[in-house]
């Protein structure tokens, strides 16, 4: 496209140098060449005014006035004078002009007196001063192409620049990187494809969220009920003395551990299909809509939440949904199994540009022998599943983070992500995501693990 812009400025600006350069070139040469003729002409009617003067008056002509009128002023071109007078005498004053010349005299050739004044110079001076006129105009244009293909050079880059930024936003788009952000082109249609193109993305994200979260919950829910049915076999082929039905329960044993692999392939595969999904994500964001979400059951339950929500440019990158659900498991945890005011903070991590995102309490902790398998599915503190901080785990995992507990008494969860440099513009090599709607049902999710 930049050569096809370039290209045609450039025969543009040459159609107009040739429609208007010639032109200007012939009109300019005559003009000169009519001027240096004119002034030829001036100088021997003047001096057929002197000679016709002296010669009314029965006064001499003398040879400096002949003299004077072929060598001119400074600027002229020496002439060759040539005089004839009506008693037939002829009197000449200048050098012969060799070669082409140009002729003038007063109107008629002679004067009232029947005096014939020729003046003749040499043409080349005259052709010289076109020639030279010529070859401005011709530097002028050259000029002008030049100015044309500088700005042929800068309006192509100018117009092609924001289709490379939109062909690399709809890469992006189709990389799960949505939400991008152009800077206004100038160029009303580049900015009205630009604007269809992040709407385009926010439904698309908005899309991918709900995907995201469906394959989530149902993972979550299909697992819940599978970890309880694989439980109630293990007891019953411990507990029952009859073969028939261990036997049963084993066979049954094993049809779920395969229905729980399906559920995992399936989780997987969906999980690759999407692409990667991170984004630049603002914090306060989501830590203002944790706080909406989770203060008032925190109330209800006479428990505490302080939430500090960070200062603001402090953004990760990661997929908001994702993380939204992994800071909602943290806090319900924190609100089943610990105890006094429950707070979420972010700080920076090291000097990577990381940063470390903690959920605490006031209570006991996680227990000593549970502290090294708390994120294994199935481990739990209490009541549950055992599933929660796994597929939490899973979630951060996926986004190029960690969870880890940090510390065990009182309790430190810490998910670790990476944040935003700002050595680049993340409108450019990573457009900023949207704020997709994260609320969370509550059910199926109170789990410590």
């Amino acid at each position: 496209m930049r050569e096809r812009l370039r290209a045609a400025t450039l025969w543009a600006v040459l159609v107009a140098v040739i429609l208007l350069g010639v032109p200007t070139t012939i009109f300019g040469a005559r003009y000169i060449y009519g001027e240096e003729v004119q002034r030829i002409a001036d100088r021997a009617t003047e001096l057929s005014v002197t000679l016709e003067r002296l010669y009314q008056a029965d006064r001499e002509i003398s040879q400096e006035t002949l003299d004077n009128a072929a060598e001119g002023l400074s600027t002229d071109i020496p002439a060759h004078v040539l005089i004839s007078l009506p008693t037939g005498e002829e009197l000449t004053a200048g050098e012969p002009v060799d070669g082409p010349r140009i002729d003038a005299g007063p109107p008629g050739g002679v004067t009232e007196s029947r005096i014939s004044v020729t003046l003749a110079v040499s043409a080349w001076p005259a052709w010289i001063k076109a020639a030279n006129a010529m070859f401005l105009v011709l530097l002028a244009s050259i000029a002008a192409f030049v100015a044309g293909a500088i700005v042929a050079v800068i309006q192509s880059n100018r117009l092609a620049e924001p289709f490379v930024y939109l062909a690399a936003s709809a890469e992006l788009l189709g990389a799960g990187q949505v939400r991008p952000r152009l800077e206004p082109s100038g160029v009303e249609e580049i900015d009205l494809v630009a604007a269809e193109l992040a709407r385009s993305s926010d439904r698309l994200a908005g899309r991918l969220a709900v995907e995201r979260q469906f394959t989530a919950d149902a993972s979550h829910q299909l697992r819940t009920p599978l970890t309880a049915l694989t439980m109630r076999l293990e007891e019953i082929t411990l507990t029952s003395s009859e073969p028939d039905v261990q036997e049963e329960a084993r066979i049954s044993l094993e049809q779920v551990e395969r229905l729980v692999g399906v559920v995992d392939d399936l989780l997987a595969r969906s999980r690759k299909a999407q692409g990667g999904t991170t984004e630049t994500v603002e914090l306060g964001v989501i830590f203002r809509q944790q706080e909406e979400e989770w203060r008032p059951t925190f109330e209800r339950e006479g428990r505490g939440l302080a939430v500090e929500v960070p200062a603001e440019g402090l953004d990760v990158l990661a997929t908001p949904g994702a993380l939204a659900q992994v800071l909602s498991t943290l806090l319900e945890n924190s609100l089943k199994h610990g105890a006094g005011t429950t707070t979420m903070r972010a700080r920076l991590s090291g000097t990577t540009g990381a940063v470390a995102i903690e959920v605490t309490d006031e209570g006991e902790g996680v227990p000593e022998e549970l502290a090294g398998q708390i994120f294994e599915r199935g481990v739990t503190s209490g009541a549950g599943t055992g599933l929660g901080l796994a597929l939490a785990r899973d979630l951060v995992t996926a986004d190029g983070g960690r969870l880890e507990l940090s510390q065990r008494t009182p309790p430190v969860f810490s998910v670790f992500l990476a944040g935003v440099p700002k050595s680049y513009d993340p409108r450019v090599l990573l457009p900023e995501g949207s704020v997709v709607s994260s609320e969370r049902r509550r059910k199926g999710r109170r789990s410590r693990s």
